[in-house]
């Protein structure tokens, strides 16, 4: 008999504890959508595998079912998703009124828990500062010449080899040069090779959290455990032996650190140090691979990025000095096709914040505590927004603002969290695009097909053999 009542008492608490996931309490009416199953939420929906360009099938399924803002579950997390344009903006300008930035806790274990991204207020604000004069305009001028020879060196190269990796390659290039420029790094030197570990943790990045011995997850969090370890040993380096001449951003930040009552701490620093590098080399080495991929698909765009990269050199006294400044802000076509390609790219797939207190929308109440998740795919391909949004059209940028974040366009993020290295990367794409189309014609070799997980992958490259224009390609 007791049996029988312990039975129906435990059936009775699950039912009841069912019942509130699906209907989490709330003061007023919450969005429409559904919560999936307890704890593990809509989380494998999620993070399926897509081969499409278009707005990802968990979102797109779900706007058609509930409408542009809806709620669900992911990794335990109660989530609202926006893709509504006017939320989205609303979000941004509202950070560290309404929100906060906030990353689920497996990206904050991946990233650290001293990352730039999950630090607020004045701590978020120093940071930024601290990187601007690094990736600000006045550095960026300083640093053409440096980005020039990367790009031309590495280009060179290529064109004796009979095909390469794109993506991998454009990676190590940019990798080399943002250590470079942060850390004095260079692998020559090291008996272990920073980048290979940062490869491992890109595998995992945004993979399903399981931390098992061969999941990807694991060997995400394994690769950024070795990187952190090359960096301390770097930073605790430095202290013993601090540089004079040559300075770069681990002497600015380490002299920071040593100052009294500094607001830095060796945790921040490192943390810093890891996402600066990973976000350098990751997302411009996948919007470069992009580019050059829409390029070969587009005769008509290549030629005229082409025409606009040989009037800067016969417009030189000598074509062979390096870029100004002058020529890369006259790149008009160029930021175009940057443009056009993170648009279509949506390297980042999701961002996210937390909300502070109760806000109303739209006759909905998303309430305090939980998280929001703005989808760019959603605002980048909307057909009452861009005609045609699928498709490569450099020219629909022409006399439009293409250097700041606005409700339809959010590549580089928006808010006081507009991304302070949206400038670095298009002074590299723009500089390697240059080097590119004046001096090399290519051909893909293989590869080229897209996965997103969400985030983009390659899953079997892209293989490009590069040729000096006054050389001819080899048929494949």
């Amino acid at each position: 008999m007791w049996s029988l009542w312990f039975g129906a008492l435990v059936i009775i608490s699950i039912t009841n504890w069912v019942y509130h996931w699906r209907n989490p309490k709330c003061n007023g009416k919450l969005p429409p959508g559904s919560m999936g199953l307890p704890l593990l939420g809509e989380t494998l929906q999620f993070f399926t595998p897509n081969t499409s360009s278009e707005i990802p099938p968990f979102v797109k399924e779900r706007m058609k079912r509930y409408g542009p803002v809806f709620r669900t579950s992911l990794v335990g997390r109660p989530v609202v998703v926006s893709t509504d344009p006017d939320l989205n903006y609303f979000i941004f300008q509202q950070e560290g009124q309404l929100f906060q930035s906030w990353y689920p806790d497996t990206f904050t274990e991946i990233f650290g828990r001293q990352n730039v991204g999950s630090l607020h207020g004045f701590m978020y604000k120093y940071l930024k500062n601290m990187v601007l004069n690094l990736f600000g305009p006045e550095s960026l001028k300083k640093m053409l010449p440096e980005v020039q020879q990367a790009a031309s060196e590495r280009l060179q190269l290529w064109s004796t080899q009979g095909s390469v990796e794109l993506k991998e390659a454009t990676a190590s290039m940019i990798f080399d040069l943002t250590a470079k420029k942060l850390i004095s790094y260079d692998e020559k030197n090291y008996s272990e090779n920073l980048r290979d570990n940062f490869v491992a943790f890109m595998q995992g990045l945004i993979s399903f959290p399981l931390e098992i011995p061969g999941t990807a997850y694991h060997k995400c969090l394994q690769g950024r455990k070795r990187a952190m370890k090359i960096l301390k040993n770097l930073l605790n380096e430095r202290r013993r032996n601090p540089r004079q001449h040559q300075r770069d951003f681990f002497d600015y930040v380490l002299e920071d650190l040593q100052k009294e009552g500094s607001v830095l701490t060796e945790e921040i620093v490192l943390d810093l140090m890891f996402v600066l590098l990973f976000a350098s080399f990751e997302t411009t080495s996948l919007a470069i691979t992009m580019a050059v991929k829409f390029l070969s698909d587009h005769p008509l765009a290549l030629k005229q990025l082409t025409e606009e990269h040989e009037a800067i050199l016969e417009n030189r006294e000598n074509a062979d000095s390096g870029i100004t400044w002058k020529e890369y802000k006259s790149m008009t076509f160029t930021f175009q096709v940057i443009n056009e390609t993170v648009r279509l790219a949506n390297i980042v797939p999701v961002i996210f914040r937390k909300v502070l207190r109760d806000i109303q929308f739209k006759g909905y109440t998303i309430p305090a505590g939980w998280a929001v998740m703005v989808c760019p795919p959603a605002v980048h391909l909307n057909r009452t927004k861009y005609e045609d949004p699928l498709s490569f059209n450099p020219w629909r940028w022409k006399d439009q603002e293409i250097n700041t974040a606005s409700k339809n366009f959010m590549a580089f993020g928006g808010g006081m969290r507009f991304c302070v290295g949206t400038d670095f990367t298009k002074v590299q794409m723009a500089v390697f695009l240059h080097c590119l189309v004046t001096k090399y014609r290519w051909q893909t070799t293989k590869g080229g097909n897209i996965v997103r997980t969400p985030g983009l992958q390659f899953p079997n490259g892209y293989h490009i053999q590069f040729a000096d224009k006054t050389t001819g390609l080899n048929s494949t």
